[in-house]
């Protein structure tokens, strides 16, 4: 057991105790000698900042979990959280102001895209699934165009800018906007099997659904790059084309039908009136599209690295595209953080860091959203790793 490891299994049963633990690790940001902004800057341009920088997403009950174990409460405690864990990087979001997102009498509900869900709960967590899809009945284009689609009027960004200068007093954040899912969603309205039937049989359903989700993110996304006034940093696209041992279709389909959307958003980013990085997330197993990304959507920052996936070896994804790429995730969420000791923990962050850390590229996170089964040792011990690299 590591000194760290054995520390942190003491002060992980009294709050004060894990915050002065913490603020003797990352938690003390304005104390560094770089601001998280240029830590993570630097990495970005493939330079070596002082440490490896890290970020943190997590479902709620986690945030509730790490809230209650540092005794954090009220407005901040969501940002008292991560000075503690010593994150750098900050979401921006705006506010939904549309009148789609409503309950149904049957206890599912319309969320604010228009999709239909119901609430699960198991075991560890409650999650949205889908209930049904309101475009499954749509014939031709028209019946697409017709339907009663959100618009980005639905989302104020009015406070983007006063977010940004909240995030920042004091301590530089390095801060990002989210963008929805051009595929995901649209096979959201559509029905998963049926879409991936459309884009054989009626191509002509699937890219009018999405071509309006594309129309939609492209104002939505602009309006906030303007609103934020230079003060934003990213944005952050997705949509999963991975599964755990392949691609969800071919890429000559890939690049017939879901690419040139991302190209036209993404074209639209770079346009804008202030610069932004561009981040895009796919789970799975896709090594083969890794290049495509790079070359032909043009993205700076891949997202989340899925270790245990299908061809996903970090060595080589470093040697073949770390000088053109840089990477976000990475930390295995399917067996070590939830099933891992906490040594095991921090054994895979050391050795991450030093693989795709070296010569900057790398923000260090989990493989996607902390789930609720992750012991809380295992989370605090991921962020009281040591985060700078070895030196020769």
């Amino acid at each position: 057991m590591s000194e760290c490891v054995e520390t942190l299994a003491q002060a992980v049963k009294d709050p004060s105790r894990l915050r002065v633990f913490l603020e003797g690790r990352y938690g003390r940001p304005e104390a560094a000698e770089l601001s998280p902004w240029e830590r993570v800057e630097m990495a970005l341009a493939h330079r070596e900042p002082d440490r490896v920088p890290f970020d943190f997403w997590a479902v709620p009950e986690v945030w509730a979990k790490l809230r209650l174990s540092l005794g954090v409460d009220g407005a901040l405690a969501e940002e008292a959280v991560l000075r503690l864990l010593g994150v750098d990087c900050r979401m921006v979001t705006t506010r939904y102001v549309g009148a789609k997102a409503r309950e149904l009498p049957d206890g599912t509900y319309i969320d604010a895209w228009g999709t239909h869900r119901r609430t699960v709960t198991n075991e560890f967590s409650t999650y949205g699934e889908y209930a049904g899809h309101p475009l499954a009945q749509a014939e031709t284009v028209a019946d697409v165009l017709d339907w009663d689609w959100a618009s980005a009027d639905d989302w104020d960004v009015s406070d983007v800018r006063r977010q940004c200068e909240r995030l920042n007093a004091g301590t530089r954040y390095h801060l990002r906007y989210e963008v929805g899912g051009i595929f995901e969603w649209s096979w959201a309205l559509r029905g998963f099997e049926r879409f991936l039937l459309d884009l054989v049989e009626r191509p002509d359903v699937a890219c009018a659904i999405m071509d309006r989700f594309t129309d939609i993110y492209i104002e939505n996304t602009l309006r906030v790059i303007v609103a934020a006034g230079g003060l934003l940093d990213m944005v952050y696209t997705y949509d999963d084309v991975g599964i755990q041992n392949g691609l969800l279709m071919s890429p000559r389909m890939w690049r017939r039908y879901i690419l040139p959307r991302h190209q036209r958003l993404n074209s639209a980013i770079r346009a804008a009136k202030y610069p932004v990085k561009i981040m895009y997330h796919s789970c799975g197993a896709v090594f083969p599209l890794i290049g495509p990304f790079i070359d032909e959507m043009g993205i700076d920052v891949l997202n989340p690295l899925q270790p245990r996936a299908a061809g996903m070896d970090m060595a080589r994804i470093k040697a073949e595209f770390g000088d053109r790429l840089s990477f976000h995730g990475g930390i295995d969420i399917q067996e070590t953080l939830p099933h891992g000791t906490p040594d095991d923990v921090q054994a895979e962050v050391r050795e991450r860091c030093e693989l795709l850390g070296r010569g900057g590229g790398y923000i260090c996170t989990s493989a996607h959203y902390l789930q609720a089964d992750t012991p809380l040792e295992n989370i605090i011990a991921m962020y009281c790793a040591r985060r700078e690299l070895e030196r020769a």
